[in-house]
């Protein structure tokens, strides 16, 4: 190389991960390749693929070198650097969201208004990783319909990386000046640890709760380390132009297959993820190679630099371009056609947010005239969009307020309008709950009566306040259990019952040996506690699911596992409520419903698609004594079909739940079919 790649960082580079016009080309093609990688893999293939870890380590490489160097001349001067992130980083990124919010309220189903709310707010603040990393924990959360921000969550994780980052380099640099030792190898062993500690925690977090770990900071901050890494030493190696021109084409091959062998969103972070960020690291080390069939004669051309200078708004606008296609047209995936219609639509507001909201920000005198000039104007767009969402939040929450129906509303019987497999006719009224609440339509535990059990701290009991029970009933097992406490409560206040909940969500009652096979250890352990808790209180019936997998196709089953619990019930004489499953569907009902109708014949589904006769506990070798099933599909289906509304009520809260409007209506059905199986007077 000419210079040392330090020395070509200039004193005051474009902020944020805008590569400086002075420094190498080929790193602005890196990063045009890599979001058009994004792009299409998210288009075309339905994939991911690691684009966004090259974006990391270009990021880490950038700014540690310009932290170096400004450290190296004296002192990091924290106020306007941050100020210049502040205009390179919010015009386009708040601009986008104000897009979002805008679209949505036209074409947005509106019982997805109140998660894309916290999603743009979350986003908005830079915390929108952490919004998705405790999604990822929530069992419920989890079944969200993927939100027009999502995409946000890297872009949270590289604005927390642009705070943190220069403290520590700050604080290296202020620790080796008192130590007398030298900057380079003080910094360069701490980018070595945090890269080898975050990594080692990244692949821990991927085994334990890969999940979690796609979205935590602390996981992806070992691919900035390494970029930083890669600046410190860059200059350093000199490798022949051979060798160079091999990696330089390697690593433009690897990034660009990465999401074709691995499945990205299921396996990474992890040490899966070094496949693009080395990847990235090879084009970078390959350098200028002045050959014309080098990998930076490629990537340096004239379109890709320009697409470079895109990238950052095309990354923002090609996601909630991709969902508002979908969802006005309807459909799951977008065909060839459709990809390309949603490429060039991001491309077109790409180019027209760089050209008139970009540049004209990063070329103003905001920030140049006063002090805080640019965080003044980041602290003001900021609250217009603060406002936007906390405006349609309210907008949603009135909505929700002026459609809420109580149990007895004669307009809503809900399950009690069907009769012996007839659905009884009922005057029409618009359908509840309203749509921008259906999302949150769900009956949970009082928690203030939930304690910890003695056996194990993870399973909470939460009985219903009851101070002289008649009966006691616990309802045990996942989500799917817990959803007929919005039955099982009401009723059993009408009849002087405690209903005591021990539910986690995504743990079924069931134990091994045998189906189903995705039990962790924990769920395990939990159910075995339950079981002996259980037995310790002996309450009149434990009631809990009793098959599972109703779906299209007749692929309903009672795994072995829920048997061998209920087994161990029945040993000591504790009768079993087995609920039959409710239907699961590949999409919400209610998406079909807002579209074409409730009484739409499309949006029902026959019920001899979902239920087979027999039902599966009828057939059932060995059936413990004193288990008794209760075949549900008569709450919600009539003889032939399985509407989406019934009763004027909305049935399903998402593609697999029922909601907590109509799971009430059930509550005298429920009850009366227990009392009638226990023979209870």
């Amino acid at each position: 190389m000419d210079r040392s790649v330090l020395d070509r960082i200039v004193d005051r580079p474009a902020p944020g991960t805008t590569v400086p016009r002075k420094f190498r080309p080929e790193l602005q093609g890196l990063r045009a390749l890599a979001a058009f990688l994004v792009v299409v893999y998210h288009v075309w293939l339905g994939r991911i693929s690691g684009g966004v870890d090259v974006f990391f380590l270009i990021s880490g490489f950038l700014i540690t070198g310009q932290l170096y160097r400004a450290r190296s001349r004296g002192a990091i001067e924290f106020r306007p650097m941050w100020g210049r992130m502040i205009k390179r980083l919010f015009p386009a990124a708040l601009t986008v969201l104000a897009a979002v919010i805008a679209l949505s309220l036209v074409l947005l189903p509106e019982y997805r208004w109140f998660q894309t709310v916290r999603e743009v707010v979350a986003a908005a603040l830079y915390v929108e990783n952490w919004q998705l990393a405790a999604d990822s924990v929530d069992y419920f959360a989890q079944h969200n319909t993927a939100s027009l921000v999502q995409h946000y969550w890297s872009l949270s994780i590289q604005g927390q990386f642009y705070v943190v980052w220069p403290l520590l380099v700050a604080l290296v640099g202020l620790v080796a000046a008192r130590s007398r030792l030298d900057l380079w190898w003080s910094l360069l062993a701490t980018m070595a640890i945090v890269c080898t500690g975050s990594l080692a925690f990244s692949v821990y977090l991927t085994t334990a709760d890969q999940p979690l770990a796609y979205f935590h900071s602390a996981t992806r901050i070992w691919e900035f380390a390494l970029g930083g890494l890669l600046v410190l030493v860059i200059d350093r190696v000199v490798l022949p132009k051979p060798v160079a021109l091999v990696l330089g084409w390697a690593g433009v091959v690897g990034v660009a297959i990465c999401g074709l062998v691995l499945r990205v969103g299921s396996v990474f972070p992890g040490y899966l993820a070094l496949w693009p960020t080395v990847a990235a690291a090879l084009v970078i080390a390959a350098g200028a190679t002045g050959s014309a069939f080098g990998a930076d004669r490629f990537l340096s051309s004239r379109p890709l630099v320009y697409l470079g200078n895109l990238s950052f708004a095309l990354y923002l606008w090609h996601w909630p371009i991709l969902l508002l296609y979908l969802v006005a047209r309807d459909r799951p995936a977008v065909g060839p056609l459709g990809g390309a219609f949603v490429i060039g639509a991001s491309l077109l507001l790409a180019v027209l947010t760089y050209h008139f909201v970009e540049e004209p920000v990063r070329r103003s005198a905001i920030g140049t005239q006063t002090r805080w000039g640019a965080y003044r104007f980041g602290v003001l767009t900021l609250a217009v969009l603060l406002a936007m969402a906390g405006g349609w939040q309210l907008y949603g929450k009135q909505q929700a307020a002026s459609s809420a129906v109580s149990a007895d509303n004669p307009l809503y019987p809900g399950a009690q309008a069907l009769r012996d497999g007839r659905l009884l006719p009922v005057r029409k009224a618009k359908p509840a709950p309203a749509y921008v609440a259906l999302g949150d339509d769900w009956i949970v535990n009082d928690s203030a009566t939930c304690t910890s059990s003695a056996r194990n701290a993870e399973l909470r009991i939460c009985p219903t306040a009851e101070p002289a029970p008649v009966k006691r009933i616990v309802l045990i097992g996942e989500s799917h259990a817990e959803q007929f406490l919005g039955a099982l409560r009401p009723y059993a206040q009408t009849r002087h019952w405690q209903v005591l909940s021990m539910l986690r969500g995504g743990c079924p009652f069931a134990l091994p040996p045998g189906p189903p096979t995705d039990l962790d250890a924990g769920c395990v352990r939990r159910n075995r506690d339950a079981i002996a808790e259980i037995v310790e209180m002996r309450p009149d019936a434990v009631v809990t699911v009793g098959s599972r997998e109703v779906r299209r196709g007749l692929t309903e089953n009672i795994p072995s596992g829920y048997v061998e619990a209920w087994r161990q019930l029945a040993a000591h004489d504790i009768p079993v409520i087995a609920l039959r499953d409710n239907p699961r569907f590949t999409r919400p009902p209610v998406t079909c419903v807002q579209n074409k109708g409730a009484d739409a014949p499309a949006c029902a589904t026959p019920r001899a698609h979902l239920y087979a006769d027999p039902n599966p506990f009828d057939t059932l070798p060995n059936r413990p004594e004193g288990v008794y099933f209760v075949d549900t599909s008569d709450y919600f289906c009539d003889a032939s079909t399985c509407p989406p509304v019934i009763g004027n009520v909305i049935v399903y809260m998402d593609d697999n739940h029922i909601s907590g409007t109509y799971m009430a209506t059930v509550a005298p059905a429920l009850g009366a079919d227990i009392e009638e199986l226990l023979r209870w007077d």
